[in-house]
């Protein structure tokens, strides 16, 4: 019954595109238009061999969850099979988990919308901004999933085209002196300032973590199978060219940037990207980038809020989350999920009110603890799915390679990544939080009526 009443109202209207920039679009956020200064100054030039080595960690990650969602095509994604094929409790968590996550995603992101709109209005309280984008995104929401998928893909598209126009005028600056007065800016900046590794490996081990959240939303490929024309196609391909474009995208973005402007003087507030064309003295490059950064953000919030309305619609269909969130509107949008998880970001128009400059790192250590938790329950639900599929011999359309070693290495770096967490001031209050938040659901879990 449940499968049933998902497929008929769950309408499959995603195309290859609107899923390739989704993930796009939940991925390339503020961890790398905004976030990326302050990992810079953990580890130096050497920041993008972190993510370079987060990189072959997030594919193996994401070809786990692609073996899933390949076979069971649903809505709510990894909750669906951690509850098929782990049992009732993990399911609950594993959904619930999800939800908390991308709400705190969202805040994040709407967190540094105010510092974007404040580069040209420095005037405006960051929370009015906030607001404002709140419901603008949430109303793109509620209309229907093809319209969420245009917006998300053209809101994206800036993003990418963007970050490769970055790329290209960088590399002219760095071989021409495009911009610098035709003087080439070379790339010995790379290595000039206490060398490729100024904080030596430490540095890059630190700042494994920064480097995770950045990467935070790559899954949202498993959460719009549900909606996917033709998911046994289009999940494959979205998986697999979404991890090299992301690397891609990262390493090449940050290596120009590097190259361009000493690491050193990098501020860490405000984007990376803005700075060095300020810096330079392009304001027209530097006003375009804080348009970039500022749809970016918008961007993955509304990846964020779609994930959320998504994940509680599958939770009402396990009956682990109340009927109400089942409810979809005439264009089969779950209209009451989505207007509950925006109205609990609204507490990031609160945080910034009282707290602008240190909200993001706090949501930025909430999200990234909620991640590696998401990250593990897809990579031991896989372990099982595979398991019984084996045991059952029944083929695989989309196997992860490497099975098993690559799911026990991911499930080993996450718990690298959670030690490093533990020596990081900004970061290690979110260590206390997370074993309180699942100790509240599992209370929640067996204080709910059973069926």
């Amino acid at each position: 019954m449940k499968t049933r009443n998902t497929e008929q109202h769950i309408r499959r209207g995603l195309k290859n595109r609107h899923i390739q920039m989704i993930a796009l679009g939940g991925a390339i956020g503020t961890g790398l238009f905004y976030g990326s200064a302050t990992v810079v100054k953990m580890a130096g030039p050497a920041i993008t061999l972190s993510y370079l080595i987060g990189g072959v960690v997030i594919f193996f990650i994401m070809r786990a969850l692609g073996e899933m969602a390949v076979a069971h095509p649903v809505s709510g994604s990894f909750s669906q099979y951690a509850y098929q094929y782990w049992g009732e409790l993990p399911g609950f968590i594993a959904g619930w988990n999800y939800w908390f996550n991308y709400v705190v995603v969202g805040m994040a992101e709407l967190s540094v919308i105010g510092t974007y709109i404040n580069y040209w209005l420095p005037d405006i309280p960051t929370w009015v901004s906030a607001l404002v984008c709140l419901v603008l995104v949430t109303l793109i929401n509620v209309i229907n999933v093809k319209a969420y998928g245009e917006f998300e893909f053209w809101f994206a598209i800036i993003k990418v085209l963007a970050i490769i126009g970055m790329i290209v005028f960088g590399i002219a600056m760095i071989v021409f002196g495009v911009g610098n007065g035709g003087q080439p800016v070379g790339i010995s900046n790379l290595w000039s300032h206490g060398g490729f590794f100024p904080m030596g490996l430490y540095g890059v081990v630190m700042s494994l973590v920064l480097v995770m959240f950045s990467f935070g939303g790559v899954e949202l490929v498993g959460i719009t199978a549900g909606e996917a024309e033709n998911p046994k196609k289009i999940i494959p391909q979205a998986i697999n060219q979404v991890v090299w474009r992301i690397l891609l995208f990262y390493v090449g973005a940050m290596t120009v940037i590097l190259a361009i402007f000493p690491w050193n003087e990098m501020e860490t507030t405000g984007s990376p990207f803005v700075q060095i064309f300020s810096h330079v003295g392009i304001s027209a490059a530097a006003n375009l980038l804080n348009f970039v950064v500022l749809t970016a953000a918008l961007s993955a919030y509304n990846s964020a809020l779609y994930s959320n309305g998504r994940m509680l619609f599958g939770l009402a269909q396990q009956k682990n989350a109340p009927k109400f969130f089942g409810k979809l509107n005439s264009a089969g949008a779950p209209v009451n999920a989505v207007l509950v998880s925006s109205t609990f970001t609204l507490i990031t128009v609160l945080v910034s009110y009282l707290d602008p400059e240190k909200v993001f790192l706090y949501f930025m250590a909430l999200a990234t603890i909620s991640i590696i938790i998401n990250w593990a329950i897809i990579l031991i639900v896989q372990l099982k799915f595979r398991n019984q599929r084996v045991q059952a011999k029944e083929p695989l359309v989309f196997k992860m390679p490497f099975y098993p070693l690559g799911s026990y290495f991911c499930l080993a770096f996450l718990v690298l990544v959670v030690v490093i967490m533990a020596f990081m001031p900004d970061m290690r209050y979110s260590l206390y939080i997370a074993p309180v938040w699942l100790l509240c659901l599992y209370i929640a879990y067996k204080l709910k009526p059973k069926a």
